[in-house]
């Protein structure tokens, strides 16, 4: 971690609310005692801020093989944030966002999106404390609407008057909760990095100022109250989670390293801004997994491909391999699951 010699960090900081209960203290704090908050609740009560340019996150693409199997991608960066007042009382973590393609379907936006939180900050050692709860996003991304299968479902849910995952506000979305207690739907954010798994080398950021870690287990979809609705997203998540590598797979556990920038004044009204801009997020399109982020990778910094995992995993089931390549056989595998529910749906 760097120094706080030449960071300019601001004045202001007086810290003490990590102290104000001792049941706060590591190793294991416990902030049953603080009220949960919504990210858009206490923007005013801002004071400071530290950014994470650096969302590393990590899951295993095959459960049955964990460590063998693991990626690691960084998300979009410089969306996601912790503010909290001068004494260290959090009251916003906003989260990261990244695109995924599926060859049928084009780009998929995906987002951890926080539904609550409470926690400290104590600039002065720096660590800090928080508990959390998420949930998983789905949506098409702008540019993938104008895709010719994605178009015509969009057409056929619209001429049925039925929500349509093409904007974050009708969003898929999927539960989580504390890795092996689905009754507990809040986690730790802790200091340091995961020790779970090994870190290569590529998702390490020695420059950050700080970091920190949590990790949720992957639940199921969160109903609609629409069968067929409900259905569909199913086979979109089924679809995405081909493309991510089972990212938001049930039973999986989805752990993420954040790498802070040093702290800054929170300017409240940009605050609000850039909330309300990833709240809706109704013009991203984050694209490739290579554009704002990076491309998920295994530990030896081999690119995690979809297709050939794929053809990997489905080898032997009789397809005509020699003539079709992994791109064909993966498409081939979407449009099948796309075509068998539009045939089993009559709407």
């Amino acid at each position: 971690m760097t120094t706080d010699e030449n960071l300019n960090i601001p004045a202001g900081w007086i810290g003490g609310f990590a102290e104000s209960e001792p049941e706060f203290a590591y190793p294991d704090p416990d902030l049953s005692c603080l009220e949960i908050y919504d990210n858009l609740d206490n923007i005013d009560l801002l004071q400071r801020q530290q950014k994470v340019i650096w969302p590393e996150f990590s899951w295993a693409t095959r459960q049955e093989k964990p460590d063998e199997k693991r990626c690691y991608q960084l998300f979009a960066p410089d969306i996601s944030r912790i503010g909290y007042t001068n004494t260290g009382k959090v009251y916003s973590i906003i989260c990261p966002q990244q695109g995924m393609t599926s060859p049928s379907l084009g780009s998929m936006n995906v987002e951890v999106t926080v539904t609550g939180t409470r926690g400290w900050v104590n600039e002065t050692d720096k660590t800090l404390a928080a508990d959390m709860s998420v949930e998983g996003r789905i949506w098409f991304s702008p540019s993938a609407i104008q895709k010719p299968k994605v178009k015509k479902l969009w057409d056929r849910f619209a001429n049925s008057k039925l929500p349509f995952p093409s904007d974050k506000a009708s969003a898929i979305r999927v539960r989580t909760h504390l890795p092996g207690d689905r009754n507990q739907v809040l986690f730790p954010l802790k200091t340091g990095t995961s020790d779970s798994f090994p870190i290569p080398d590529f998702a390490k950021h020695p420059e950050a100022w700080n970091v920190g870690n949590l990790s949720v287990q992957i639940g199921e979809i969160i109903p609609t109250g629409n069968i067929i609705v409900d259905k569909f997203n199913q086979v979109i998540l089924n679809i995405f989670n081909t493309a991510a590598g089972n990212m938001l797979k049930f039973g999986n556990i989805l752990t993420w390293n954040v790498w802070f920038t040093p702290p800054e004044l929170v300017d409240t009204e940009e605050w609000r801004d850039h909330a309300e801009v990833w709240r809706t997020s109704i013009n991203a399109d984050h694209g490739s997994p290579e554009g704002e982020g990076s491309a998920a990778r295994y530990y030896d910094g081999t690119v995690f491909e979809p297709a050939k995992d794929l053809f990997n995993r489905i080898r032997g089931r009789g397809l005509d391999e020699e003539f079709v390549s992994d791109e064909e056989m993966l498409e081939q595998e979407e449009l099948a699951e796309i075509d068998n529910f539009l045939n089993e749906n009559d709407f």
